[in-house]
């Protein structure tokens, strides 16, 4: 019999959860909090409501707001020297994966120092973390659950991948009514990459029961639910059930970890400055076509959760229909659909395939991956 562990934080989901985070933070003792957040957060006016909310619970608190898409390491320099400054105990994320990647972040040098490379790979924080409140405001990265933080080093031009139980955040808070200040193209990125983490979770070779149910689970909701969410920011339907696919593929690979498609697009953000999901819905139909021969049982349930009829079916051929499924929820979203699209050339495949299979994330795909294979699966996603 296997043993397997499952680390989650206080998950408080529903609309206008949002109001909880300044009771959350009292309740784990915060004297003064520190709120990072981004611009884009601030002009949606949810950076201001958590403001009001701290205000009411007379709870002190700092902002800092320099975060930017694919964050760096320098971000992180930044918002701990204001942590200290300002002498906050505990830290509150909001926004989307950038925001709360950077909070976590901060979180780790504010009590273990150094830089924040130091922390590269699995299991090196040796120190606690203050106390950390993570309020999700994109359907998309997980983050507010997660044992991860993904950072840029500025001088490697690269996405270091920081793993630790430690990262799990105390309390995560998912409001889906935050979703209808998003744009459909932002929508439809972020919910591609809910899409990734539910298909590499499931087929991780670090995937367990624990993970499988929150993997497939979130495949069917976003299956479902995607297309109505980008057509429509009011459809609190579709919000609130990509919210929930959005949380439970956190959890999935929180505690599977990821694949390749998550490794490559690591790689290609550390160097440009693209956006995560749509680079990881271009990888994603290359990827699952890659790797089908390591767990064909496994795609052929993947496209039963997507909705499809594999009655009658091969496992290639349900395979190949989970594929399609991708590529047509892909299109029909206005996601880009090659490498080429977003401004990558066959000069850039070299750097890209070598700084991929350095990725943590690689270690967990169900195939193994060569060099050469990698600038192949490069070269036909472009």
């Amino acid at each position: 019999m296997y043993i397997n562990k499952f680390v989650t934080p206080e998950i408080i989901f529903g609309k206008n959860a949002i109001k909880q985070v300044g009771d959350a933070c009292l309740r784990l003792g915060a004297k003064k909090v520190l709120i990072v957040s981004d611009c884009g957060v601030a002009k949606a006016g949810w950076l201001e409501k958590v403001i009001d909310i701290c205000k009411e619970s007379h709870l002190p608190f700092a902002t800092f707001i320099d975060v930017t898409t694919n964050p760096k390491d320098t971000e992180v320099v930044y918002g701990c020297r204001t942590f200290i400054e300002h002498e906050c105990d505990a830290i509150i994320g909001v926004g989307g994966g950038s925001a709360l990647d950077v909070a976590k972040a901060i979180a780790i040098l504010a009590t273990n120092g150094g830089k924040i490379s130091d922390y590269e790979g699995v299991d090196k924080i040796e120190k606690p973390l203050p106390p950390m409140i993570m309020n999700m405001t994109t359907a998309g990265s997980g983050s507010e659950v997660s044992q991860f933080s993904v950072i840029v080093d500025s001088n490697r031009k690269k996405k270091m991948t920081i793993i630790s139980k430690t990262l799990v955040p105390d309390i995560a808070i998912i409001d889906p009514y935050t979703l209808i200040t998003k744009d459909s193209s932002l929508t439809a990125a972020t919910g591609m990459d809910v899409l990734t983490h539910s298909v590499e979770a499931y087929v991780s070779i670090a995937a367990t029961p624990l993970t499988d149910v929150q993997a497939k689970n979130a495949l069917s909701l976003v299956s479902s639910y995607l297309r109505p969410s980008v057509a429509s920011k009011t459809n609190e339907e579709a919000k609130e059930a990509m919210a929930m696919a959005s949380l439970q593929a956190g959890l999935a690979f929180s505690n599977a970890i990821l694949g390749a498609a998550h490794a490559i697009s690591h790689a290609i953000g550390g160097k440009f400055q693209l956006s995560h999901g749509e680079i990881n819905a271009i990888l994603l139909p290359y990827v699952m076509d890659f790797n089908f021969i390591a767990s064909p049982q496994r795609y052929t349930e993947m496209a039963e959760f997507m909705g499809i009829d594999t009655r009658g079916m091969t496992q290639r051929e349900a395979g190949n229909a989970a594929i399609q499924f991708v590529k047509e929820l892909s299109l029909d979203i206005g996601t880009p659909q090659r490498l080429s699209d977003v401004g990558i050339t066959e000069e850039m495949i070299d750097f890209t395939s070598q700084t991929a299979l350095e990725d943590t994330c690689m270690i967990t795909n169900p195939r193994d991956m060569t060099l050469e294979q990698v600038k192949n699966l490069l070269k036909n996603a472009l």
